[in-house]
């Protein structure tokens, strides 16, 4: 095998941080029930966890208004978005991250999608909110709510991804676990009206090429997007997975660009400017370009690259069941279109597999992988690496660096490596 790295991080986020926090998912399956009586059997479970009655089969639960919004299961409460400590000098400029390694499907609960701040939550009432499209246009526009929610409305599935997800890495194994790796990313079921309705209404000019898209929110967040974007695919969207947007998304309304980096998916939305020229904001300057090894920035790479990651097994999700038949999980997804294939390494990439794919295939979606192996205890080096239908390819991060040098932080969408113990823990590693 290889020589590789392992993770240097912060101890509170370390592979050893989440054994104390006892912080451990279940990773993998037990394959065929004989096997898995067997292994209990052996294990020395308790025969009346099945043979006597229990308690909760003699007494009535709670009824139905015990909670009128519904929330998980008490056994489920290590299930939430977390935040890296050092990662977070101030609380209202930060980010948390969905627990990628305890989800399955594609689908991410509103309640764990991630979330990224430059000021904190707006609380906005949506009776008191506008939004208005001005600069190059026929119609100077101020819409309600209301009158947003009477123009026609699309549902699109979509994955949101930062730009900076997984730029800890850019150097080296940094944080142990997918959920700090990889976990600025979730994908929801979006509602809302095609921005092209919106400025066909305004009455966009010829001279038109750009639009400025502002944040209600402290930070008044701006980005500039290019208007043949803007007339592609974009929404206005009000409701995520068939419910308001939370506040931490943006509610009541905020920008949906399917693809393109998150931060021009501008939250609580209140002005839209039509200009021919791009406004070279704080935002797409300072921050949000690609930091070269001569020392230039590449600036509007707005597209997120084919990426994936296997989410379970992985640091926060041992295999817990000891050897036999296991399965390894994952998701895929390209910022071009839909994810073609997925082929998974449990050698460190020296022999690869196709992986199981999720028969959903949405462009600019998440997509679901699985792969069924047998382990028999020895250490494994897990990857895997997307392909989308446009023939891109997930590059190792040699391949990246290489391009790129090591002093970006965004767009990093290199192969990740998860090393498993014959204990069947499992560490953030790279493979050189």
């Amino acid at each position: 095998m290889s020589e590789f790295k392992r993770n240097t991080s912060d101890p509170d986020t370390s592979r050893r941080g989440f054994l104390r926090g006892g912080a451990l998912a279940v990773g993998g399956a037990v394959g065929g029930m004989a096997a898995a009586l067997s292994a209990r059997a052996m294990a020395g479970e308790p025969s009346e966890l099945i043979t006597q009655v229990q308690e909760w089969n003699q007494i009535p639960g709670d009824g139905v208004d015990a909670a009128p919004y519904g929330v998980p299961s008490e056994f489920e409460a290590d299930v939430v978005r977390r935040s890296v400590p050092w990662l977070t000098a101030d609380p209202i400029s930060s980010v948390n991250f969905t627990p990628l390694h305890a989800l399955d499907g594609i689908i991410t609960p509103n309640g764990l999608c991630f979330e990224r701040h430059h000021g904190g939550v707006a609380q906005i009432a949506p009776a008191d909110h506008r939004l208005m499209i001005h600069g190059l246009v026929d119609n100077p526009l101020v819409f309600t709510m209301e009158d947003l929610q009477r123009f026609p409305r699309e549902n699109r599935m979509y994955f949101l991804e930062c730009a900076a997800n997984s730029g800890m890495e850019w150097r080296g194994a940094q944080l142990n676990g997918c959920q700090f790796t990889h976990g600025m990313i979730h994908n929801v079921m979006y509602t809302g009206v095609p921005l092209k309705l919106l400025l066909q209404e305004a009455g966009v000019k010829p001279n038109a090429a750009w639009l400025l898209a502002e944040g209600a929110d402290a930070s008044a967040m701006t980005r500039s997007i290019p208007l043949e974007k803007a007339l592609d695919d974009c929404l206005v969207a009000f409701k995520m997975n068939g419910e308001a947007l939370r506040p931490e998304q943006g509610y009541p309304v905020r920008l949906v660009v399917p693809g393109w980096e998150g931060n021009m998916w501008i939250k609580w939305l209140r002005r839209i400017e039509i200009g021919d020229q791009p406004w070279h904001q704080r935002e797409e300057t300072s921050k949000y370009t690609d930091l070269l090894a001569n020392g230039q920035a590449r600036r509007f790479t707005w597209e997120m690259d084919v990426k994936s990651v296997i989410t379970n097994p992985s640091p926060q999700a041992p295999i817990a069941h000891g050897r036999g038949h296991a399965v390894l999980s994952g998701l895929a997804w390209s910022g071009h279109g839909r994810v073609k294939r997925v082929d998974v390494s449990i050698d460190g990439g020296r022999n690869w597999q196709t992986a199981q794919l999720d028969p959903m295939r949405m462009p600019k979606s998440l997509r679901r992988f699985y792969h069924a192996f047998e382990w028999d205890g020895t250490e494994l080096y897990l990857q895997s690496r997307a392909i989308d239908e446009f023939g891109h390819v997930q590059p190792t991060k040699t391949e990246l660096r290489s391009a790129r040098g090591e002093n970006s932080i965004y767009h990093n969408n290199g192969i990740q490596t998860w090393q498993v113990r014959g204990s069947g823990e499992v560490e953030n590693v790279e493979i050189s």
